[in-house]
Formats: structure tokens, sequence, C-alpha cells
């Protein structure tokens, strides 16, 4: 049974996410602030830490910081747990070397499968290590995470900038780059055989997208447009082959990526197939949300296409059906812009 190490302050949110944990069959110690964490890690060695970022005495960054240095506990897998969202706080977290960024509200799959990801990952590379023991440590310049191989879009890539309703490449064109968002939002979207759009993904800052292929220029497969001001940079796929082929620890990283947006596609199919309308009008307003805004319940302007298209029902449909949660206080509406005014009554929604 492996071990968990959770470091919360707030009591009620510790207790139940300890409780959670150990249903699913992991070992649960706990501490009330970063300064204990750091203490207990060292004692327990757990098999991976999640912390939260924002705690008296000493917050996540720090327990971070404190335990990297210690050879004992650098290469603990450390999960941030937080409600901070800005994309400088994940970046920010990601610096300092954590292992994943989870935000509250969390689901217990989100949970358990980031735990489960990192100690697989934190064993394989335990593995390389033992292995190459002998040999000299890496250049300090090898990407090998996720965060690192963004870093290097930072540095080295080209900028882009496209205005609100911009295109940003059609279905049918060569896909010479790959790219991440520093700014704004992104909608990826087809036409099926009737000429109707039907949104494939969104993406907002801090988000790679725009590969069909890593290394080979295969045509993209949809379209994609600023759903607001996009800022982002490009890396050429030539030149990406080449950090792949120099970095081959990075390749963790992108099967990792790969299989989440994997994931994505099929949980949004199946709400499409099966969830009720009800359903996916909720989620889909709540999706919006989660790119647009750092906080579901403010403001967000999106066409009724756009929602209908993602939801996967008519135009008409989603009008009535916004028009109920709107009789029922869940949302208001003014023209194009919607605001969530309860929350967890949308969430609830069946």
């Amino acid at each position: 049974m492996k071990t968990v190490l959770l470091i919360e302050d707030d009591t009620v949110l510790r207790e139940n996410t300890a409780e959670l944990l150990e249903l699913s069959d992991f070992n649960v110690i706990t501490a009330a602030n970063g300064a204990l964490g750091v203490e207990t890690a060292k004692q327990s060695l757990p098999d991976v830490i999640v912390c939260d970022i924002m705690m008296p005495i000493l917050d996540g960054y720090g327990v971070l910081e404190a335990l990297s240095k210690d050879s004992t506990t650098k290469f603990i897998p450390f999960i941030f747990l937080s409600a901070k969202t800005e994309r400088h706080d994940v970046r920010k977290g990601m610096d300092l070397g954590a292992d994943d960024y989870i935000t509250k509200p969390f689901s217990e799959e989100e949970l358990t499968s980031a735990i489960e990801s990192r100690i697989a990952k934190a064993a394989i590379l335990k593995e390389e290590r033992e292995a190459h023991q002998v040999q000299p440590q890496n250049n300090e310049e090898e990407l090998r995470t996720l965060n690192d191989l963004k870093n290097f879009f930072d540095d080295n890539g080209t900028v882009f900038k496209f205005r609100k309703n911009e295109t940003i490449y059609q279905e049918g064109q060569n896909s010479n780059y790959v790219y991440l968002i520093l700014q704004g939002v992104v909608k990826c979207f087809k036409y099926d055989e009737n000429g109707k759009e039907l949104t494939t993904a969104l993406h907002k800052e801090d988000d790679i997208f725009g590969y069909t292929s890593f290394t080979q220029n295969i045509p993209y497969k949809e379209s994609a447009t600023a759903m607001k001001d996009v800022e982002m940079v490009g890396v050429s796929k030539s030149e990406l082959k080449e950090v792949l082929d120099k970095n081959h620890k990075i390749t963790l990283e992108i099967i990792q990526l790969l299989s989440e947006n994997i994931t994505g596609v099929k949980d949004q199919l199946l709400q499409m197939a099966y969830s009720s309308v009800k359903r996916k009008t909720a989620a889909t307003i709540l999706r919006f949300a989660e790119k647009i805004n750092a906080k579901p319940e403010d403001p967000i302007r999106i066409s009724r296409s756009d929602l209908a298209s993602v939801a996967g029902i008519a135009t008409e449909t989603l009008i009535r059906t916004m028009s109920d949660f709107k009789k029922l206080g869940i949302i208001e509406m003014e023209g194009r812009t919607v605001k969530v005014l309860d929350l967890q009554k949308l969430q609830d929604i069946q």
C-alpha cells in the first residue's frame, strides 16, 4: 500500500480528502501546516506528497523548496492542491519542481489518477537513476518535464498574436508549428457534412495545442480561432523534433499529455451521447467558464451556437434550457453574457 502525505490547513478538507484517499487504498498521513509537513515528510518518507499552497507558518512553495534541498526527500513526487488558478501561480509551482498542480474543487478520479501516475513515474525515474549511477550527471539544460518544455517554448518560440474571432489555422493546412498559449482562449472545431460547426476543444493560457503530430507536418485535422485576443508562442516541428531527440525523458510527459487529452475527449463524447439536455448544458457552461475565467461564477461572453456545438444539442434546445436555468435563478443572461449565480446548483444538475 502506497503512502500519501497530505499537507492541508483546512481541517474539514484535510479530513475529507484523507478519507477519500483511504477509500482508494492509500495509506494516508496528514499535517496541518507546512512546517509540520516538512518534518513529517523527512520522518515518514511517503511515496507522494499532496500539499496546499496557502497555509500558515510555511506555505506550499516553502514546503517544496525545503524538501527539494534534502537528499532524502527531493525525489518524492510533489503535487500542489490549491484554489490558486492563475497561470503565473501554476507556473511558479512547476518552476520550483512540483510534479503536478490540481485546482480546487477537484474530483476523486482527478486526484487519485494524478497520484497514481506520479508514483509510477517516480518509480521509473528511480530505476533510471539507479541504472546510471556511474554516469556523469545530466546537463543542467536537459528538458525533463512538461514545464521545462513550456519554458523552452517561452524562451525560443516565435510570438503570434490574433484578435478575437481571427482564424489561427484551418483544417487541411500544414501543421508546421506547435503552440503554447500565453494569453487568451482558442476554440478548435470541425464542420460536419451538413456544414454545422462542431467544437472539438477549448484551450486556455498555458495549454499546448496544434499538434496532429509532434514530429511530422501532418495537415491539421481541425480549424482554430481566437475566442479572445490571443498571444501565443510557436515552435516549428523540425525544431521540436530535435528537442525531443535530445531529451528523451520528456517523452513520458508528452504521453501523459496525450492520455489526458484522450480522456477528456472520451468524457465529452459520453456526455454528448448519454447525458440529459440539462446536464449537457450545465456542464458546457462550466467548461467554458473554466477555460475563459479563473472563477466559474464570473461573467462569460459566449455565443449560443458555440455552447450548443460543444454540448452537442440544437441551438434552440440550448436556449430553452438556459431560459429554464434563468427562471430557477441558476444563471443570469444579458445579450451574449452568461453569469453563474448558483454554482452548486449548476454542478448538481443531472
